[in-house]
């Protein structure tokens, strides 16, 4: 016998190619979705059977949003900056004087592990209250062992407390700190050989990231880190074309890469080699945008070829100071001409593929997490076509609705 605990009807949710579905219903058990379609098809057990029934009224019903791509663990900030770029100075220039993510490194690694949560948590919170409920969190801003580690358990501390579910990144090939000035490669051996294996030992991360890029690392740099990754049985993830053409993107997609981030100076040889390999494209309106890049990422390129694009916030504060995901959502619209069903299933399914987390949360379909949004709009479009607008929604987590 059909039954469930919980029966969401007359639901408009949105499926994986962001397609909204009218008249749908929704069964959950315990905390999976264990049947999702047209109403009309729902078995007639279901209905009888379930626990409580529950009329959406039309309401748009959507997976909770993906951010797959953030540095929401820092401290302090880089307001100064931001004044010099207004003032022309370019954000490449910035970071050669000693600037950028390694101004960053300086405050990180003074905070305290409980000062670095306490500086980090209002951010999570903040993506939580518009819909956020997973979300990728990369370190990256220590560039030692200890700073690192510590990013990494605070990552998994946010999670913990917040119930949003946390996927962590290793990116100590973030920069090179000032003690390794001038030689990046004996960095990089650092990060391969005394960092990444303690982080792989105490089960701290859930992939390693590269920033491969003029002011970053070299391509043969990238690779040596990808390698090591992969020995250890991690999956890689790449910064990838976002000041330059270095090829990264496609040397990422040879080694089985879940995602290249960034990417506006990528090409068509890349964007082939992402297809074949089922890599992820995920675009970040905010550094586009917050850095005044002209350079558009090639989205054609990517929809001919069928490559699955993601949206996020890369949250972070240098190059894009933001936590909101929906804010992203619009300008990904007007900056890229993404179309709203692209653009719902960037920031749901397709970023659940960027994470490798398919299989858990990302759609409304059997077996996946019942973390549901219940938005009060019929008209999924809504969820793109406002910014700065705060959309009232009910949020389902694991089967049960939450307050705010």
């Amino acid at each position: 016998m059909q039954s469930c605990d919980r029966l969401l009807t007359n639901a408009t949710f949105v499926d994986k190619q962001g397609q909204p579905v009218s008249e749908g219903a929704i069964a959950i058990v315990n905390d999976k979705i264990t049947w999702a379609g047209p109403e009309r098809a729902l078995p007639a057990e279901l209905r009888i059977n379930a626990k409580i029934i529950e009329d959406c009224s039309a309401q748009v019903i959507t997976p909770g949003l993906i951010d797959c791509h953030t540095h929401l663990v820092y401290a302090g900030s880089r307001a100064d900056e931001f004044k010099q770029r207004l003032d022309g100075v370019s954000y490449a220039d910035i970071a050669k004087r000693g600037g950028g993510i390694v101004s960053t490194v300086e405050q990180t690694r003074k905070a305290s592990e409980d000062e670095l949560l306490d500086q980090s948590l209002p951010r999570l919170l903040a993506m939580k209250a518009e819909g956020v409920l997973t979300v990728e969190i990369k370190s990256g801003y220590g560039l030692d062992l200890e700073t690192e580690l510590k990013m990494l358990r605070v990552s998994r501390k946010l999670g913990s407390m917040t119930g949003v579910r946390v996927k962590t990144t290793f990116l100590g090939a973030h920069a090179t700190p000032k003690e390794y000035a001038g030689h990046s490669q004996k960095y990089i051996d650092f990060v391969c050989n005394e960092v990444l294996p303690v982080v792989a030992e105490e089960q701290l991360a859930d992939a390693v990231d590269v920033f491969c890029e003029t002011i970053g690392f070299s391509l043969a740099q990238t690779e040596q880190v990808f390698q090591s990754a992969i020995a250890l049985k991690l999956p890689i993830k790449c910064h990838a074309e976002q000041l330059s053409n270095l090829g990264a993107s496609m040397r990422a997609a040879e080694s089985g890469a879940l995602s290249t981030d960034h990417l506006e100076y990528t090409d068509e040889k890349a964007v082939e080699a992402m297809k074949q390999a089922g890599t992820i494209a995920v675009i970040l309106p905010g550094a586009f945008y917050y850095l005044r890049e002209t350079k558009l990422p090639p989205i054609e390129h990517f929809r001919k070829a069928g490559v699955g694009m993601a949206i996020a916030t890369d949250c972070n504060p240098g190059s894009s100071p933001t936590t909101s995901l929906l804010l992203m959502m619009n300008m990904a619209c007007q900056l890229f001409s993404m179309t709203v069903p692209e653009v719902l299933s960037a920031v749901t399914y397709q970023g659940s593929m960027a994470l490798g987390m398919s299989d858990e949360v990302g759609s409304i379909e059997a077996g996946m997490h019942a973390d549901l949004l219940r938005w009060a709009i019929t008209d999924s479009a809504e969820l793109c076509y406002r910014f700065g607008y705060p959309i009232p929604h009910d949020t389902m987590m694991s089967g049960q609705w939450t307050d705010k």
